[in-house]
């Protein structure tokens, strides 16, 4: 595919940039450079490499993020951004470098062995953004409770009485005192801890409620809210995360995205399917697994379900119908089997990948 285009392979490091050029009439020999990751840099290179050809830019996707792609689509050449866990790794290659990392992402990518991904917008990429923060928010929240209870633990109260973080746990809580000055210090500092998570929380999920109610969103988000287990959150996870389900052209292609497919060691006659690879997006994979569970309990009509439903088209209606009856079958079918529930559940959550797939496919495709 680029066998008569500069290819041009970078290494994104915070500071600097690892530079391999590989030239259509030379062969295998690269030409090496290291910038410095500034724009200025970025411009003084593209327009350097294109003044001797056309190149096309690949690096691996990582914490630098978007903004080497966008300058450099930006200027009119092309620019493919690289899953770094689809890049193949020879067993015996020990060595490691950023000189080396370039290269081989030039060569890779000349021979058609790299796996581009999807760069989002800025407006995606900032609906994203929002909704990791607050997946970060809610493990916050969790380790400032936490930390409060084994704190009061250690000084022998221990709360018994009904579910805990209810409204008489609370009550429990901040009834809570010590004699001792430093004891109570630390006491607040807790409290006031976990009331900044749990503000943070109740704001970011207002916002996220508000960006549910807008365009693109509204369209996706009632239809993903017909399948069970499945609510406003966790249908602006998936659609975020995505971003566009149009470019799988099968179900099998997302639920491979989502990274619940069986790995698999085969030679010859024998064949043997391991765990799940784990290669894909884990965001959604907690989502569908955590909505699979809602799957295991009987087939009921559930009122919030049903007011969920209304005014979505009837195709949707059907596919979420389909799903609740038939992952319900799969679950106690693994489970009468002797499979332990989470494999079942993580079963059930590839399977409802490939129904959000479908639904996804009713989306006005101006939104999808």
């Amino acid at each position: 595919m680029h066998a008569f285009q500069t290819v041009v392979g970078l290494d994104v490091h915070k500071n600097s940039i690892a530079v391999a050029v590989l030239r259509p009439e030379e062969g295998t020999r690269l030409e090496h450079w290291t910038i410095a990751n500034e724009p200025a840099e970025i411009t003084k290179l593209v327009k350097n490499l294109a003044g001797k050809g056309s190149p096309s830019f690949c690096y691996e996707a990582g914490p630098c993020g978007y903004p080497v792609h966008r300058q450099i689509t930006g200027m009119g050449w092309p620019c493919a951004v690289i899953a770094p866990g689809m890049t193949p790794i020879r067993p015996g290659d020990r060595v490691k470098t950023d000189r080396r990392d370039a290269e081989k992402l030039a060569r890779l990518f000349r021979a058609g062995e790299l796996t581009v991904i999807h760069v989002p917008t800025r407006e995606e990429e900032a609906v994203r953004d929002l909704v990791r923060g607050r997946e970060d928010v809610v493990v916050d929240r969790l380790r400032a409770r936490h930390r409060l209870m084994k704190f009061l633990l250690r000084q022998g109260r221990a709360y018994r009485e009904t579910k805990t973080w209810g409204v008489n746990h609370r009550k429990w809580l901040n009834a809570q005192t010590f004699e001792l000055p430093a004891l109570e210090m630390t006491l607040e500092t807790y409290r006031q801890t976990l009331s900044e998570a749990e503000t943070r929380l109740s704001a970011m999920d207002q916002r996220i409620e508000i960006l549910a109610q807008q365009e693109p969103y509204t369209l996706p988000v009632r239809y993903l809210r017909c399948l069970k287990g499945i609510n406003t959150l966790s249908a602006m996870t998936l659609i975020a995360e995505v971003q566009d389900f149009e470019r799988f052209k099968k179900a099998t292609g997302f639920m491979s995205f989502t990274g619940m497919v069986s790995s698999e060691h085969s030679s010859g006659s024998r064949i043997f399917r391991g765990s799940i690879t784990k290669v894909g997006n884990r965001h959604i994979r907690r989502i569908l697994i955590e909505a699979a569970w809602h799957y295991r309990r009987p087939y009921t009509h559930s009122q919030p379900v049903a007011e969920r439903r209304k005014g979505c088209p009837m195709p949707v209606i059907h596919i979420a119908h389909r799903a609740e009856e038939r992952l319900r079958r799969k679950y106690w079918h693994l489970v009468q089997r002797g499979k332990a529930p989470q494999t079942a559940v993580v079963a059930c959550a590839r399977e409802l990948a490939g129904f959000v797939w479908a639904i996804a496919q009713q989306f006005p495709k101006h939104t999808a």
